[in-house]
């Protein structure tokens, strides 16, 4: 993470934590160790947190649940609405999940906010997900069906089968998630090396990510930073994240979202998808990545969808990815139409795309590509790709002397204008 943007985060932290407290008290607080916390980060005080929640979602007006400096261990929890007020949720500690898997006995989240209109997550703590006693279990990078959890001897635990890269976000495990929530925003806090996903954002409106820090190591399988599925008005805005998937992934369903003043990397950078594996899947519209940095990542600004697909298509149309920094990023542009991770794909999965993707601009993309190929429009033969634009584009070699290329497939014309590096393909 930049110097800088540390210590822009630290303060912001900080002065959320002390200005949220104070201002919490202008309506009734609730604090977790009158609820019986212990916060000596052994004793599981999962029944203190859902009481003081309980109270508050009852109580109207801005209540505040405050969990004070400490070290809580939490096993899964679902803090469920409709509230009677907006609830403000001030975490000055460090809340940490149980080691492994079988705590979670079938759960797929680990703090989960559902059904709520108004809510506030801040106050500088650290959620915890103590992922590298679960990461050595998740063989889904490696393997198409992939038993994620292993079997445990309850009704209630069943083993979940996985697949890798699925969008379908329920049967991804998430540190923290937002589902069917409204008026939410999450700012000043940290999630530390979640199990899977960090932050996941399934079936929300109007919800607000600023001011987080999110880290995992660049070897952590399926850490995804922050994903939002069938969700509008989403924001993410002036963050750090460092993962080993992607930094924010906008899944099917996705609409009128903001992604702007992002550090990213390590991970696979800022990606649309994948899409078009699974039928039902909704459309992504009005996408705007901008103002961020992009640094040592497999992949910069990308769109991937699966080859095959069903009827009716998937469309992607209305994304500007604008203002971008790329530092040694291997894919700074990309398209991909023929995303498929393994050795071998399904016959279903060896025809053209069915995803339709137009009205994509990149425009003021500059920095450093690792790789000779900086622009890679790989589009798909059933449905190429419409209405692209390439502006003022300027992705340099990190080797000097050697020249960046594009390359295009399957597009089906475009605009370009400006300063091109490498040259149009278009």
């Amino acid at each position: 993470m930049p110097l800088r943007l540390a210590a822009l985060l630290l303060l912001a932290t900080t002065a959320t934590w002390t200005a949220g407290v104070t201002a919490a008290a202008a309506g009734r607080v609730f604090n977790v160790s009158d609820f019986g916390a212990v916060a000596d980060g052994r004793t599981d005080d999962s029944e203190a947190f859902l009481r003081a929640w309980t109270e508050a979602c009852a109580t109207p007006g801005r209540p505040a649940v405050v969990v004070p400096r400490g070290d809580y261990l939490l096993h899964p929890l679902v803090f469920r609405g409709p509230c009677r007020g907006y609830v403000e949720v001030h975490v000055g500690g460090v809340l940490r999940a149980p080691p492994g898997l079988a705590a979670f006995r079938g759960c797929r989240e680990w703090v989960h906010f559902s059904s709520i209109d108004g809510l506030l997550v801040t106050g500088g703590g650290t959620f915890d997900g103590r992922g590298a006693t679960a990461w050595p279990l998740n063989e889904c990078p490696q393997k198409r069906d992939c038993r994620l959890l292993p079997t445990v001897s309850s009704a209630t635990c069943a083993t979940i089968l996985l697949h890798s890269d699925i969008i379908v976000v329920q049967r991804r495990h998430q540190s923290i998630k937002l589902g069917l929530v409204r008026n939410a925003t999450i700012t000043g806090v940290t999630s530390l090396d979640s199990k899977f996903f960090h932050v996941a954002v399934v079936g929300s409106q109007d919800v607000r990510i600023h001011g987080v820090s999110i880290r995992a190591p660049r070897s952590s399988p399926n850490t995804d930073g922050v994903h939002i599925q069938g969700s509008s008005n989403v924001r993410v805005t002036d963050s750090a994240v460092a993962t080993g998937d992607d930094c924010v992934s906008v899944g099917p369903g996705s609409s009128d979202v903001l992604v702007s003043g992002v550090a990213c990397g390590p991970g696979h950078g800022i990606s649309v998808g994948s899409l078009g594996r699974y039928p039902g899947e909704g459309d992504v519209r009005r996408l705007r990545v901008a103002n961020c940095t992009v640094a040592g990542t497999s992949n910069g600004v990308r769109i991937k969808t699966w080859r095959g697909g069903s009827w009716p298509p998937t469309a992607v149309a209305g994304l500007v990815f604008e203002d971008i920094v790329m530092r040694k990023v291997r894919n700074p542009i990309i398209i991909d139409q023929e995303y498929c991770p393994y050795p071998s794909c399904r016959e279903s999965e060896q025809r053209p795309s069915a995803v339709r993707i137009s009205d994509v601009k990149f425009r003021n993309i500059r920095g450093e590509s690792a790789t000779k190929v900086a622009v890679k429009l790989s589009c798909s033969e059933a449905s190429p790709c419409r209405e692209l634009e390439l502006r003022d584009i300027d992705l340099r070699y990190v080797k000097r002397g050697v020249a960046t290329q594009s390359r295009c497939a399957h597009v089906a014309g475009g605009v370009v204008g400006g300063t091109l590096v490498p040259p149009s393909c278009i």
